[in-house]
């Protein structure tokens, strides 16, 4: 098939025909890209523009691996050795803290729309307050490995740059100082952790995988090598015979620690890549998959690395926004799933499910279809006065169905904090209409 160019192969065609543009990409390649595109791209990222003539030919090396040899074949090797596997993880988490009780702080239920509005945004701030003294010095969030089966299995911290964008995406909906502050820092670190020409990985001893690396372009977008597309070929390379798209990247050198416990088109996965490369020739295989999967009710269960329907349904919706008009269609019958999985009271399970079933209606163009208020105050309800919200989990598998090893959970308080403040923000928005 063949694949649709990137912004760098626009680009070079049309310097082939607009002489104008020629000129001013290769005396001013960075301020022309930028004006070209509509972005701006880092300061401290340097562009150079060559041209080929009959007598003269470019060749351009990648850059050298941010890891030495001896660290590349640590890695490969990682997997069978505990000392390795110690390093990608920090000091052992602290216990698990009980849900908070936030009750006394809830406006009642004969609160008008401005009251409630101003309980939300003040429930923001604090929230804010608690990430800004969790995220580290770098930007990077944090999340806790634990054991979904065994409560006595050590819980450790862990800072995969996956979380960070997983956690900033959602946190991009508040527009308060302190959100933006925290974006900016996690951007800066996201292209700290960038491998060339454009991937992400989970950890030192694993793969590139597309998740981690659709989550973090998305992001990131205006990183060079992200705005002019460099990854998207060998992304549009790890599709399987039915077009979906493969999770691991794995090369011949590559450690391939992943056999055991592989699973590769993942519904959520394939809804990040959507949301990365758009509506495109390449990815409407996927969409047709991930709508079958939604209509025909095949949801449960249908991923490895996300723990219920909701989680599912929240990606889906975010590519549904992201690719819209092209994924309108699957609008109503996004809401319809996600409705479905609300219980006779009104309620989507634990907190992280409520926030991220609000957030899915919101995006799928539904929300009027719930009890706004009610949902928010149930939000309001479990946040702690440090304004966190309780550690649950948010990926990973519940269960030995996909092999050998699995029920390793990961979530935070960070991690909920975050999709709370998404969803608290669109019912406020709600409020204010």
């Amino acid at each position: 098939m063949k694949k649709s160019p990137t912004a760098a192969d626009l680009l070079i065609l049309r310097a082939g025909d607009d002489d104008d543009l020629r000129t001013r990409l290769l005396a001013r390649p960075k301020e022309t890209i930028e004006q070209e595109l509509g972005v701006t791209m880092a300061a401290d990222h340097e562009i150079q523009v060559h041209e080929d003539t009959a007598a003269a030919t470019h060749i351009v090396l990648p850059p050298r691996s941010r890891y030495t040899r001896e660290e590349r074949e640590e890695a490969r090797t990682g997997a069978s050795s505990l000392a390795f596997l110690r390093k990608t993880m920090y000091d052992p988490a602290p216990p698990l803290r009980p849900p908070g009780d936030g009750a006394e702080c809830v406006p009642g239920s004969d609160a008008g729309a401005e009251v409630l509005a101003e309980a939300s945004r003040e429930s923001i701030r604090r929230g804010l307050d608690f990430l800004e003294s969790t995220i580290d010095e770098h930007g990077a969030w944090h999340c806790i490995r634990f054991n979904v089966a065994d409560p006595k299995v050590p819980r450790h911290f862990e800072r995969p740059p996956f979380i960070s964008a997983f956690c900033v995406l959602a946190l991009e909906s508040c527009q308060e100082a302190k959100a933006r502050s925290i974006c900016a820092a996690t951007k800066a670190y996201l292209a700290d952790t960038i491998e060339y020409p454009g991937f992400w990985r989970y950890y030192r001893h694993l793969p590139q995988d597309l998740d981690s690396t659709t989550l973090c372009s998305l992001v990131i977008g205006t990183h060079p090598w992200i705005l002019l597309g460099r990854n998207i070929p060998r992304i549009l390379a790890n599709r399987d015979g039915e077009g979906r798209f493969m999770t691991w990247m794995l090369e011949g050198d590559e450690p391939d620690v992943v056999s055991r416990f592989r699973i590769e088109a993942d519904p959520v996965v394939n809804a990040n890549v959507i949301a990365w490369l758009g509506d495109c020739p390449e990815t409407r295989d996927a969409q047709r998959w991930l709508e079958e999967l939604i209509a025909e009710g095949n949801l449960k269960d249908a991923s490895k690395w996300y723990p219920d329907e909701i989680a599912i349904c929240y990606a889906v919706a975010r590519a549904v926004r992201r690719v819209s008009p092209a994924l309108d269609r699957l609008r109503p019958v996004l809401a319809d799933r996600v409705l479905g999985l609300m219980d006779e009271q009104g309620s989507f399970g634990n907190v992280l499910q409520t926030a991220q079933a609000v957030s899915a209606l919101c995006d799928a163009g539904r929300l009027e279809r719930i009890d706004a208020p009610g949902q928010l105050r149930s939000i309001l309800s479990s946040q702690r006065e440090d304004g966190s919200w309780p550690e649950l989990l948010a990926f990973g598998d519940q269960t030995l169905k996909f092999g050998a090893v699995g029920q390793i959970g990961h979530g935070s308080e960070a991690v909920t904090t975050a999709f709370c403040i998404e969803a608290l923000e669109r019912l406020a928005a709600v409020l204010r209409t």
